[in-house]
């Protein structure tokens, strides 16, 4: 039934490609254990706190003026937090604050790219079952979207993305490793053939890095792909491995003509001085925050190899949360979980849920709860 609210949003004029839509969101409900939105669930470490507050105080005294429009001394520390990502793999360090761009939350960071690079008349590419959020960048910027296809395992290959950029030609294409909800990252030779097929038609590459932190030894960042390639951007967030997702802020790295193109569609100041403060200061603490980045693979690992003594049937994961499936009624195991306190996510796909690395305690109350339910719907 339509709600009051709903009908009075349809006596407004409307942009026709927005009437009859539903807002993006997961349900906000009450609940003990929430491992439905792939949040950190660690707090932030008593003495990244302090460091924050005082960064935020500083910023505070002078918030009568405009803030650092470049943020410059943000993109300098990213750039570096980068370089050792690089290092870390026995890649050079190849970046410099001219190769970063930053904004309110990787959001921000999509919409940007879609504003300089899509728009009307141009089209956007990505490939569901994917991040939600791609096709509302597309509406939002007046972008054609188009769905492209996996395999029945989810995964991709090089051929058949290549493939597909080549077919469609679309002005933009989102690879999202690893992807949400699936868990699962490209191979740096797929994105080496999507960029290929796409230069052929001029198109930009984007790879999705938002859970990048927590790849699995030997799994390769696209930020190695970088030098030489003008069209491909690699986005990341502090949301997820640096326990900022109330901080709102994500960040690309690229060639120094695409953080150019930034600037062309960003609104004046768009990165406010306690934002720029709380990431700076996070960054500085980088090596505390990472600790419990560890901490979360480890309970990913539990979940999976738990999760396969179960009968189900986990996805590898190179992300800080599970999709599985062997379920024969996904939404009864849902219900059944949240009784329990537990909210995880219902991805909408048959069969499927998806569960995000928590605590230790809080990945046994899952798993507790989720043998109880498969015993009981197996009596």
């Amino acid at each position: 039934m339509t709600s009051p609210r709903s009908r009075n949003l349809s006596r407004l004029p409307l942009r026709e490609e927005l009437q009859g839509q539903e807002p993006y969101g997961a349900p906000q409900l009450a609940a003990k254990a929430m491992l439905n939105v792939n949040e950190t669930t660690y707090d932030v470490p008593a003495d990244v706190v302090d460091a924050i507050a005082k960064e935020v105080r500083t910023a505070a005294a002078q918030l009568n003026r405009y803030p650092d429009r470049e943020f410059s001394t943000l993109r300098e520390k990213l750039a570096d937090y980068l370089n050792r990502d690089l290092e870390a793999e026995s890649e050079p360090a190849v970046l410099t604050a001219e190769n970063i761009w930053a904004a309110n939350g990787s959001n921000e960071i999509m919409q940007h790219i879609l504003q300089a690079f899509a728009g009307p008349g141009r089209s956007v590419l990505s490939f569901p079952p994917t991040y939600s959020m791609y096709p509302l960048y597309a509406r939002g910027t007046y972008s054609e979207y188009i769905a492209g296809t996996r395999s029945a395992d989810f995964t991709q290959t090089p051929e058949d993305v290549a493939a597909q950029i080549r077919e469609h030609r679309p002005n933009v294409v989102i690879l999202c490793s690893p992807n949400n909800p699936t868990g699962t990252a490209l191979s740096l030779q797929t994105v080496e053939a999507a960029y290929e097929a796409a230069a052929e038609s001029e198109t930009m590459v984007v790879v999705d890095e938002a859970y990048g932190e927590f790849r699995q030894a030997g799994t390769g960042s696209a930020l190695a792909l970088l030098p030489g390639r003008e069209r491909l951007i690699v986005s990341r967030t502090m949301s997820k491995a640096f326990a900022l997702a109330g901080g709102r802020l994500g960040y690309l790295a690229a060639a120094a003509e695409v953080t150019d193109a930034m600037r062309l569609v960003r609104l004046p100041y768009h990165l406010s001085a306690v934002t720029q403060a709380t990431a700076v200061a996070a960054l500085d603490h980088s090596e505390t925050l990472m600790a419990n980045v560890e901490r979360i693979k480890e309970q990913r690992d539990r979940i999976v190899a738990s999760l396969q003594e179960m009968g189900l049937h986990p996805a590898p994961s190179d992300a800080n949360f599970v999709f599985f499936s062997g379920l024969h009624d996904e939404k009864a195991a849902w219900q059944h979980l949240l009784e329990d306190g537990i909210l995880i996510r219902d991805v909408g796909i048959p069969g499927h849920l998806r569960v995000t690395a928590g605590t230790e305690a809080e990945t046994t109350e899952f798993l507790t709860s989720l043998r109880r339910y498969i015993t009981s719907a197996t009596a």
